[in-house]
């Protein structure tokens, strides 16, 4: 097995032994640069070096605990390596508390040094790699939802922002503008990145165990089992549709963000949670006017940031780009690919309000690559079959294919949006072959 692939940078400025071990990590197939003094190796050393330093402590000029500040300040996850002298050992055992990768006393046994360089440089690799994926997710933020309008790079820049800071915060939007999604943006561009991310959904509180789940149960009572609160220590505890969960669960949850404690079915006192909140809620307020006098303690809890996001039908000029978006992910993840969009499909695309926001516009892409979506063509003047019946038909399937993406496949939702009765809106489906299941997330 071989090491080429793999660098070291070696400074030692005795002659024999840097001619020796320069041979020897050779020999043992790693790529090495050696250096007789530290100032020359320090101009080779950059931010995204991917490999091993190995130094000696004792060195003319720049010594190797000042080498190795040098590295820490360019990046303080290089790993370093250094070699001493007996006399030597207590500062190279300081240099390991400060982060030095290991240390050996010379004479030294190349295969023992070897062996640590091929653990410190997995180390190194795994980082850079996790470094270059936080990169790619910081650098694919912007597809996630935001388009390339000016309504949409300020809420971007806010968003940005925002993710930087530790402070709670509210994400309020209409139905399906994007509001999880976003609070999982901010919670992976910022410094918790790395940590839980936790949400509890409203709908968690029709279950009979729900104090459990979300609070968790204390090993006096029964077997232990932590909650949701307990799980997002560390990281991002995400609260959805605050306008959805009952009156009666509001005030732990008002404690919890107040007091940043919660206390567990059975314990007899509070455990304490170090976690970031974020709310998200289909309500706005307008001037002083709350949503509701029930949920205005959960909501101005955290509202001290607001994190509002505009309707696609404020962002026109997305519409195209996040269309494009979302057909290419699912051309990606069905295996199969679109046609291209008709006039009348283009026309409907840019016209449409998207009342249902992003959700209903993912959903038509959804169904665009599943080829369930293609809208009846209009027919030119002065041409023959271009009779009355047909084009009322051809817009009646389109109305209808309309409603039901905007409901999501609910017949019930269409019937009262249409205003119809219920036979003839079922008679008119199967006339055109429009399936309810069809249209369902």
């Amino acid at each position: 097995m071989t090491d080429g692939s793999l660098s070291i940078i070696f400074v030692e400025d005795d002659d024999s032994l840097r001619a020796g071990t320069f041979q020897a990590l050779q020999l043992e197939g790693f790529n090495v640069a050696a250096f007789p003094a530290a100032t020359a190796a320090l101009r080779e050393i950059a931010a995204d070096f991917d490999g091993v330093v190995i130094s000696d402590v004792r060195l003319p000029v720049l010594d190797g605990i000042e080498f190795f500040a040098r590295i820490r300040d360019i990046d303080p996850d290089i790993p370093v390596i250094f070699t001493t002298a007996h006399g030597d050992v207590s500062m190279a055992v300081d240099s390991m508390k400060d982060g030095a990768a290991d240390f050996f006393t010379k004479p030294y046994a190349i295969e023992r040094l070897a062996r640590s360089v091929r653990q410190a440089a997995d180390r190194r690799k795994l980082l850079l790699e996790n470094r270059r994926l936080r990169s790619q997710l910081e650098g694919n933020a912007r597809t996630g939802w935001m388009g390339s309008s000016v309504v949409a790079g300020r809420a971007e820049r806010i968003v940005r922002e925002v993710a930087q800071t530790d402070a709670d915060l509210l994400i309020s939007g209409a139905p399906g503008t994007g509001k999880s999604h976003v609070a999982r943006l901010i919670h992976d561009l910022s410094p918790r990145r790395n940590r839980p991310f936790v949400v509890l959904d409203p709908g968690i509180f029709a279950n009979e165990e729900a104090n459990v789940l979300i609070y968790g149960r204390d090993p006096s009572v029964a077997l232990s089992r932590s909650g949701l609160i307990e799980r997002a220590n560390g990281g991002t505890l995400v609260i959805e549709a605050l306008e959805s969960i009952p009156a009666r669960d509001l005030p732990r949850l008002i404690s919890l963000v107040d007091q940043r404690n919660f206390i567990a079915l059975g314990a007899d006192r509070p455990r304490n949670v170090d976690i970031r909140i974020i709310g998200t809620t289909t309500l706005f307020r307008q001037g002083n006017d709350s949503v509701s006098v029930r949920d205005r303690g959960l909501e101005d809890r955290l509202s001290g940031i607001t994190v509002t996001l505009p309707p696609l039908v404020e962002r026109r000029d997305d519409i195209p780009e996040l269309f494009r978006m979302f057909v290419a992910d699912f051309e990606r993840s069905l295996e199969r690919s679109a046609d291209d969009l008709s006039e009348i499909e283009w026309q409907h695309l840019v016209s449409h309000d998207w009342p249902g926001n992003l959700r209903e516009l993912r959903t038509f892409a959804q169904n665009f690559v599943l080829g369930l979506t293609r809208l009846a063509q209009p027919v030119e003047p002065g041409t023959t079959g271009a009779s009355l019946q047909s084009l009322v038909a051809n817009f009646e399937r389109t109305l209808l294919e309309d409603a039901m993406r905007r409901s999501g496949g609910r017949v019930a939702d269409v019937q009262r949006s249409l205003n119809i009765p219920r036979k003839t809106l079922y008679d008119k489906l199967a006339k055109y072959g429009l399936r309810a299941s069809s249209y369902r997330p």
